[in-house]
């Protein structure tokens, strides 16, 4: 028998998926067979995506809202779209595409060509808008640093014991793992401590 699934994607724990869910139940996937990750679309490492692929047999249709929703890598995208068709054999369906359906087997050769040629175009969105998306972050950053924004944490205050150890450091008496246990900081925080 088979069964149809529903998979949806934020890239954020922040971001909601309720559009995506109602989409899913709009299409008539059954409760409990919607799958959902709150993790970036640039690779497939997804727990909940590789649960479901694990899942997926021949006959079974997978439901996505969008294809960026299944992923932003050109490549690995058309990688999972062969996997799931033809390895697996499952159908999947895009609801912003129909073209992208894959359960009309008895498409002609001309609608094959066409949902192929829609796929790897769409692929290749995907993954502009997240490589323009990465560039936007870049250009950001490097906005808010000559605004003289810092990032990370703050330093660590050095202790008032540090000048007596980072003494008997440069002395030779003890070891910077011994420094910096002394001084309750990690090792490499000694050394740069010492470095500035």
């Amino acid at each position: 028998m088979s069964i149809t699934y529903g998979y949806v994607r934020v890239s954020t724990e922040s971001q909601k998926l309720d559009r995506q869910f109602v989409a899913m139940r709009e299409f008539g996937v059954p409760e409990g067979n919607t799958f959902h990750d709150k993790l970036s679309g640039k690779d497939f490492e997804r727990p909940s995506y590789q649960r479901l692929l694990k899942k997926l047999k021949h006959g079974d249709t997978l439901v996505i809202k969008s294809i960026d929703r299944l992923g932003r890598d050109y490549c690995e995208i058309l990688e999972q779209w062969r996997i799931i068709t033809k390895e697996k054999q499952a159908a999947i369906v895009v609801l912003d595409i129909p073209l992208l359906d894959t359960r009309h087997k008895e498409r002609d050769l001309t609608g094959t060509f066409i949902a192929d040629l829609v796929l790897q175009i769409l692929s290749y969105v995907a993954q502009s808008e997240r490589e323009a998306i990465r560039q936007r972050q870049a250009e950001g950053i490097a906005a808010a640093k000559a605004r003289g924004v810092k990032f990370g944490r703050e330093p660590k205050e050095r202790p008032e014991a540090f000048c007596e150890i980072a003494g008997a450091w440069e002395r030779r008496e003890i070891s910077a793992r011994e420094a910096a246990r002394r001084l309750n900081v990690h090792h490499k925080t000694f050394l740069e401590w010492v470095k500035t």
